[in-house]
């Protein structure tokens, strides 16, 4: 049990955690870097600590600090949020053993899902579908590398094992290109992440990107929260979700998700996590999980009425899952849009003052943000400002209400991509719903002016 909590994040995700530990009567200590002083979930914590310069590996990176600032402000548990650390198994450990209370799963699920191979390993024997391939790391010798490619068959696609982010990874058409493709995904693995240990599998042409988001206790119950497409992506990057993805049956979404809930109660898993699957003629891959809190948790709340920042909480501090998969109803659609501060063409940061801040309002309207009118924003972080999200009865309502919340939110003095959503929300093939996960490129590309 807790009644005390460091955020150790930033932005609109720690203003989202601080609010809902004040929904449940908890304290908030917020730590922040030089540049992030005078943030607004800064000043409304009940505590606030600096931890250090504004360089992430000097303040929110510093695991040593957070656990400093643990200890001084008397705060018995550590919310990382998303980012950062919070998928960093060691850093988890590390909480645990200081007698503090990690508020995400244990470091050992971290470390297994962490692994995509162990994962993959771990998911296959839960029955939750995979991608067509090995469940163990390449071999060495290149005659079994060749023969394993052809059995799977190509295109195929060499990933990292301890990957992520759309780094560490290579698509080989063909044979004549794998052996060269493996050796230079394997030095950027080793560069990247450490670990040079890489695994094979089928390419995918055109998938989409579906989520199952989960809810697990501390005492093996686990339900799943309906799914989300993520499929409007840059540079692997989400840029718009949506809740639930148009056009798959329902029945077929019910089938996995179950899945899903069932490997959680195998592995032990505590806490919130997203399975993430491609979805290609009528068939879910997973991919990998990811064990933590997700950006785009607000659509499947819209959706659900569920707070899962909360329930996340409760189940850190060993409360019995209070909710049943049949009490779990889904209704309508929402949309979450990312708004950041960069160029809409360029795609450049553009950090700075902004002079005139104005978010939208009405029924099924919901702006997260810690930005307000002066807020500077620092060039150290990430550049998403907002989240703008909304839902609707129907897809094409929550789609109406959007660009009317796109045209209310003003933004002055920064450039943002406020433009790139509108523009996105006119596209037809979006409109119609179902798109792949290269599709924002493509059309991105066909608009382009070179």
């Amino acid at each position: 049990m807790f009644d005390k909590v460091l955020i150790a994040n930033r932005g609109e995700i720690a203003l989202r955690i601080q609010r809902a530990c004040h929904g449940l009567g908890i304290k908030t200590v917020a730590v922040h870097s030089e540049a992030d002083r005078h943030a607004q979930y800064v000043q409304n914590a009940d505590e606030s600590l600096c931890i250090g310069p504004a360089a992430p590996g000097l303040s929110y990176l510093n695991q040593t600090a957070l656990l400093f600032a643990a200890k001084v402000t008397g705060a018995q548990a550590i919310h990382p949020g998303y980012g950062f650390l919070s998928e960093n198994a060691g850093f988890a450990e590390r909480i645990e053993a200081a007698g503090l209370t990690f508020i995400g799963p244990s470091a050992a699920c971290i470390r297994t899902m962490g692994d995509k191979v162990a994962a993959k390993r771990a998911m296959r024997e839960a029955g939750v579908p995979c991608v067509p391939g090995p469940d163990s790391s390449m071999p060495t010798d290149d005659a079994s590398i060749l023969a394993i490619a052809a059995e799977i068959g190509y295109p195929v696609i060499v990933k990292a094992a301890g990957g992520g982010g759309g780094r560490g990874m290579r698509v080989v058409q063909e044979e004549a290109e794998l052996l060269a493709a493996i050796a230079l995904t394997r030095e950027e693995a080793r560069l990247a992440f450490g670990n040079p240990e890489l695994y094979i599998e089928k390419f995918l042409g055109h998938p989409r990107h579906v989520e199952i988001q989960v809810l697990c206790d501390a005492h093996g119950h686990a339900i799943w929260l309906g799914c989300r497409d993520c499929s409007l992506q840059r540079r692997h990057q989400k840029v718009l979700e949506e809740a639930p993805a148009p056009g798959i049956d329902p029945a077929l979404i019910a089938k996995v998700g179950e899945r899903c809930a069932e490997a959680c109660r195998q592995i032990g898993y505590r806490g919130v996590g997203t399975f993430e699957f491609l979805y290609e003629d009528g068939e879910f891959f997973f991919i990998e999980m990811n064990t933590r809190l997700q950006v785009e948790h607000p659509v499947t709340e819209m959706t659900t009425g569920i707070d899962i920042v909360q329930q996340q909480l409760r189940m850190a501090r060993g409360e019995v899952l209070s909710l049943r998969q049949e009490e779990v109803q889904l209704n309508g659609h929402s949309l979450e849009c990312r708004i950041n501060a960069e160029d809409p063409i360029t795609f450049m940061p553009t950090p700075g003052l902004i002079q005139r801040w104005e978010v939208p309002g009405g029924f099924g309207v919901r702006v997260d943000s810690h930005v307000t009118t002066g807020y500077r924003v620092p060039p150290y972080y990430d550049s998403m400002v907002a989240k703008v999200i909304t839902h609707g009865a129907t897809r094409e309502e929550a789609m109406a209400r959007m660009r009317l919340a796109l045209k209310e939110l003003i933004v002055e003095g920064i450039s943002t991509n406020i433009p790139l959503h509108r523009d996105i929300l006119d596209d037809p093939a979006f409109q119609a719903g179902g798109v792949d996960i290269h599709h924002l490129e493509r059309w991105l590309q066909q608009r382009s002016p070179t």
